[in-house]
């Protein structure tokens, strides 16, 4: 039986502060009065919940200020310098870590590439990564609110447990409690499309828009799913784990271990893989051996008739995958990230004239504004929703 829920005061009362929060970070600067004109609640409440904000830093006194002097007339803005988050996009591959204010401007950033570390291993790099950037971070005087955490998995968002992340080899890891045992600070850990995802929500290329799905097409394929602005975790957490799609009926009734099956195709390591199968006994062993995606791309665009049949193949393939994403979330805008949306020139375009007039709705599909730092930017929105008991309301309808 469902639950029926209700609003207690003290709710009420953080909706309403999430909303002044919200409105002075979009409209900054902006007066008492003109607050409470925008979200239609009276004067008096809104002063109360912006001392509260001042009282926290999240808010400040703009430079500038009203002609009509006084408290009333005094401008506000977000805080958004004077606050810091460290983000980690933790992937099979490549790790990026940086550390960005609340406006979204990173402000360090490491990039570690080749990694091929599992299990502890992984952990292990993480932590130092971690302390690294949080002894940088603390060393600018400046608050550090939390870190941040994108795992390519599957995360239960109440323990924060890693509980899938093959490219890791990570079963169950309580990845949250022992970053907030070690470190002493709020942490959040997020699949990382899904964080990629509100990284291109609040500084990306959906800034413009409350539904979104991001797909990611890199060691492995995800996608992060936007709806009224809120992540959508599916009841298993599992929403946006679109590489597990079944793109063909030959896949069917054979149990998948590790990656899915439309990841075994058109994922990198897919599209290298098929790659690799077309040229065995036609190129040389270690040139096969060595091939990524991107030697895929770069042959494709030499008009190479191995490499245009392998892209012309993962086209049809994504082509799928967001008919599908596009016919059950209907979002207003679809994003291609990861590493083969380096080559979006040759994805984009074919996989939208494969969809004309298939499907009712044709979908808005663009590459990625952020690239690998749309994790990092997520963490920063994530982080601040949570340690700020942030709310978003949606009226039934």
């Amino acid at each position: 039986m469902r639950t029926i829920a209700t609003i207690t005061a003290s709710e009420m009362r953080a909706i309403n502060r999430s909303a002044v929060l919200e409105v002075i970070r979009q409209y900054a600067p902006i007066s008492r009065v003109e607050i409470a004109n925008r979200l239609g609640i009276s004067l008096p409440t809104v002063m109360r919940l912006v001392d509260d904000l001042l009282a926290e830093d999240l808010i400040c006194p703009s430079q500038t200020s009203l002609a009509t002097g006084g408290r009333r007339g005094e401008l506000l803005e977000f805080n958004a310098s004077g606050h810091l988050v460290v983000g980690v996009d933790l992937g099979g591959t490549k790790v990026h870590g940086a550390i960005a204010d609340l406006a979204g401007n990173i402000l360090h950033e490491v990039n570690v590439t080749g990694h091929m570390t599992h299990g502890e291993d992984s952990y292990a790099l993480l932590v130092k990564l971690l302390e690294n950037l949080s002894s940088i971070a603390t060393s600018s005087g400046k608050h550090l609110l939390g870190l941040g955490v994108g795992v390519p998995g599957v995360v239960h968002p109440e323990s924060g447990e890693v509980g899938l992340a093959p490219a890791l080899n990570w079963n169950d890891f309580p990845l949250r409690p022992r970053l907030e045992r070690y470190f002493g600070l709020p942490v959040v850990v997020e699949n990382d499309v899904n964080l990629a995802a509100l990284g291109e929500l609040w500084y990306g290329a959906g800034q413009d828009v409350n539904t979104l799905v991001l797909i990611t097409v890199g060691t492995g394929i995800g996608a992060g799913v936007i709806v009224n602005g809120c992540l959508y975790a599916g009841a298993h957490f599992m929403a946006g784990e679109i590489g597990y799609l079944v793109p063909d009926r030959s896949f069917l009734g054979k149990p998948v271990d590790g990656f899915g099956a439309l990841e075994q195709l058109a994922s990198g390591t897919g599209i290298a893989e098929r790659a690799r199968q077309k040229l065995t006994g036609r190129r040389p062993a270690e040139m096969i051996a060595s091939l990524t995606a991107e030697d895929v791309f770069e042959a494709a665009r030499a008009q190479e008739l191995w490499a245009m049949e392998v892209v012309e193949e993962t086209v049809d393939w994504l082509a799928q995958a967001i008919a599908a994403i596009q016919l059950v979330v209907d979002p207003e805008l679809i994003l291609l990230g990861g590493g083969v949306s380096n080559s979006a020139d040759l994805l984009i375009d074919p996989v939208l004239k494969r969809l004309e007039g298939v499907i009712p709705v044709q979908p808005v599909l663009i590459p990625s504004r952020l690239g690998y730092r749309a994790g990092v930017l997520g963490a920063v929105v994530k982080l601040l929703r949570v340690t700020a008991n942030y709310y978003l309301l949606q009226k039934f309808s």
